[in-house]
């Protein structure tokens, strides 16, 4: 059997698209590639590869959107979590690639969200996102997406030389978060130790060296 999940793409948040370019160009010698607008979700894009069907997305509030009537996804509207970008461009979530997103959300022991039919471009996909637009386990359990057509945002990217060496997390609780992991078969992905906060850490291979986002 297929594993019911396995990596898709990490998500680095700004307070700015440009500020998210500059800032990964920066600590990595390759600068992402402008992706589009997520209408639904009144947010903006930038892709850099990371490998066969892997991704990193950076995204951004698009301020030329029209504010969504729901929260956005990826805590977004979080005043907090905006705070923090003012700081610096953040990783703050990862995005988990499933065949079938509703076994996979049915099997999940944790609510994920519900699974919401997005486009951009060309690209067609369902993708769990709460109501109140939280990250799930505050960041350390992944989204889950099914791609409903055959392209794959990182087929059409550019070879980066960038690829991830591993990922970590520290949780209040990662037994629990294992146990999720483990029933997503996503175990082996990311490890999870104990902090008294949640933390998610990615270190990748650059032309620059090791660097951990």
């Amino acid at each position: 059997m297929p594993p019911l999940a396995t990596l898709d793409h990490l998500i680095v948040a700004a307070v700015t698209l440009a500020d998210g370019i500059e800032y990964i160009a920066e600590i990595t010698g390759v600068a992402p590639r402008p992706g589009g607008k997520h209408a639904a979700m009144g947010t903006h894009n930038a892709l850099l590869r990371l490998g066969e069907q892997v991704y990193l997305e950076i995204i951004a509030i698009d301020p030329a959107a029209a504010k969504p009537a729901r929260p956005r996804w990826f805590d977004l509207d979080n005043i907090a979590v905006q705070a923090e970008l003012v700081e610096r461009p953040r990783l703050i979530h990862w995005v988990a690639r499933t065949p079938d997103i509703g076994r996979a959300v049915a099997r999940c022991p944790v609510a994920l969200g519900a699974a919401h039919p997005m486009a951009r471009g060309e690209y067609r996909w369902r993708i769990t996102v709460p109501d109140d637009g939280k990250l799930p386990g505050k960041g350390v359990l992944p989204s889950l997406i099914q791609w409903d057509v055959a392209l794959h945002p990182a087929d059409a990217l550019p070879t980066s030389g960038i690829s991830i060496a591993g990922l970590a997390a520290a949780h209040p609780d990662p037994a629990e978060i294992r146990s999720v992991l483990a029933t997503l078969d996503l175990g082996d992905v990311l490890p999870v130790t104990y902090d008294r906060e949640a933390r998610f850490a990615a270190m990748l291979r650059t032309p620059r060296g090791i660097v951990t986002l």
